[in-house]
């Protein structure tokens, strides 16, 4: 009687799938801040990312000879994605600037942003339907939820969008609102 071979059925589809998991993941979080600036980081996630790809890559070519292994490493691969984009959610590092266009009076939105020690640059413009306000401000990904319940609070039919930005220079912040961390460069003044 021949016995269930563990090692080729079980053990080495999980190495696969979760070595897979952890290179992705980095690979997913390298091209996430090399695309937001942090180029200190990246070099370091890459190193270790590559150094995994390698060692799976071996005992795939070497050892993998069945579905299980071939399922297991696409597994990690898709598996890897979608937790890197989770931390990476999850981390929120980096700056974002929130545009937000509205008709309707924007003082108290403005007042909300001001006491609450977000800068806001407001301009005169003018929309199909006429007049408008535009309003700029940038904050930590980490406040930009605060700030869009503040825009629906205070004009919930308010048009705002969100971009990702690289790099900021003299500036109004909140405090602890340098994007100096993981290489990115905010020169400056801080509230």
């Amino acid at each position: 009687m021949d016995t269930f071979d563990y090692y080729n059925w079980l053990i080495l589809p999980l190495i696969i799938f979760f070595s897979r998991v952890t290179d992705v993941t980095l690979g997913t979080l390298r091209h996430v801040f090399v695309s937001r600036g942090f180029k200190n980081l990246a070099p370091l996630l890459g190193f270790f990312e590559v150094l995994l790809w390698i060692m799976v890559a071996k005992q795939i070519m070497t050892s993998a000879n069945s579905w299980q292994h071939y399922i297991a490493w696409a597994g990690g691969f898709a598996t890897g994605n979608y937790i890197g984009l989770r931390l990476e959610e999850k981390l929120a590092l980096g700056l974002q600037i929130i545009q937000i266009i509205t008709d309707s009076n924007s003082d108290e939105l403005m007042k909300q942003l001001s006491a609450a020690n977000h800068g806001a640059t407001i301009v005169d413009g003018h929309g199909a339907t006429g007049p408008v306000k535009i309003i700029f401000t940038i904050a930590r990904r980490k406040q930009v939820k605060k700030i869009v319940q503040l825009v629906e609070q205070c004009n919930p039919n308010a048009f705002y969008s969100i971009e990702d930005i690289r790099n900021t220079k003299n500036g109004i912040f909140t405090q602890g609102n340098s994007s100096s961390m993981f290489g990115m460069r905010n020169i400056g003044k801080m509230k």
